[in-house]
Parts: structure tokens; sequence; C-alpha cells
């Protein structure tokens, strides 16, 4: 969460924690850090954030989930427990530790619809990938090569954007960025 939080502040947000209903109810935009996507939905579940999480989504809360994140944001995920929750937050299913354990994890350069310049730098640590979008989901990156060659790592769909990598570790704003910009739009338009 620091890393996602200092990113989120060079950006121009005002980054805060939630824990509770209410810190849900007051923000603007929520980024769903990784970890253990399954331990992650345990703890919205006991801390009663899951159901009100899952109708700010649908009431078009901006969201950004990174690796662990882009599970729950997922409305089928493959290869997880029977108890992991998701949020359905965007039409696509995801298999989780797609690229395998934690010693097959990498980095590589991504091109990035929506980001100009440099490709991107990926950070995958046991990180998913999307199997399938819905017609609503623009495809944002792509594996560029090697075993998971053309595999789906980047989404976007409405106010929800969802990466199967970690750019919080590579120093590099420009999906937060992105994001930002995507809360600020909505926020605009709901209060136009």
């Amino acid at each position: 969460m620091r890393e996602h939080f200092h990113a989120l502040a060079a950006c121009g947000a005002e980054p805060v924690h939630v824990r509770r209903e209410s810190e849900l109810a007051a923000v603007d935009g929520l980024v769903l850090p990784g970890g253990e996507s399954t331990a992650i939905s345990k703890l919205l579940e006991v801390f009663g954030l899951l159901e009100p999480l899952r109708q700010r989504l649908r009431e078009g809360l901006p969201a950004y989930g990174s690796c662990a994140g882009m599970i729950l944001l997922a409305d089928e995920v493959l290869d997880t427990r029977p108890d992991a929750q998701s949020l359905s937050g965007i039409d696509m299913t995801v298999r989780r530790n797609a690229f395998g354990r934690q010693v097959d994890s990498f980095e590589t350069d991504l091109d990035f619809d929506g980001i100009e310049g440099a490709p991107v730098r990926a950070v995958f640590i046991r990180a998913p990938w999307v199997e399938r979008v819905g017609d609503g989901v623009r495809i944002l990156a792509t594996v560029p090569s090697g075993p998971a060659a053309g595999r789906i790592v980047a989404v976007r769909q409405g106010s929800v954007l969802a990466t199967s990598f970690h750019p919080e570790v590579t120093g590099d704003l420009r999906v937060h960025a992105m994001f930002v910009d995507i809360v600020r739009e909505r926020t605009a338009a709901r209060l136009a």
C-alpha cells in the first residue's frame, strides 16, 4: 500500500486508508493493491466492506486493482479457493498465479494503450493474467514475447482499471496518473 500511496500523492491525489464503510463512502476512487487475493477478500468481509464495495462499484466508483486487486475486480476467477470472493467490477475472467510461482516472477516492457512515451516497465510477481474479456472491456496491454506472449495484463472497463503487474514498485507514475485522471473525470461528471 505504501508504494501506491506515494505514487498517488505524487500524481496530485490525496490518498487515505479505507478500513471502514464510512471511509469507503467518502472516497472518490479506490486502489486495490497486490497481496493475496483470498486474504484480501476475507478482510473485506471481516471489516464489512465486501457488499458496500460491490455496491459502490455498481454505482460507478473508479477503482484500480494491481495483481491481487485485478483478481478481486474480476467477474470470474480461475484456480482460486472456493471461499474466495470477487467484486465483479470488470467483465473478465482472470487466472490466478497464471505466470507461475514466486521464482517465475519477471519484468518486461509493455506498450500500454493510453500511455504515451516509452514502454511501461512491468513487474510481475506470482501474477494473474486475463483469460477472457467482455464486450465493454478495453485491452490496454499484453505480454509482448516469450511463453506468455499475447496474454492480457492490463484492462479498463468504464472507470475501473486493472493490471496484473505492479507499477507502484518501478517509479513510473504513468499508470497511477491514468487512474487519477479517471477519478477526476468521473468526479467532474458526477458534479456537473
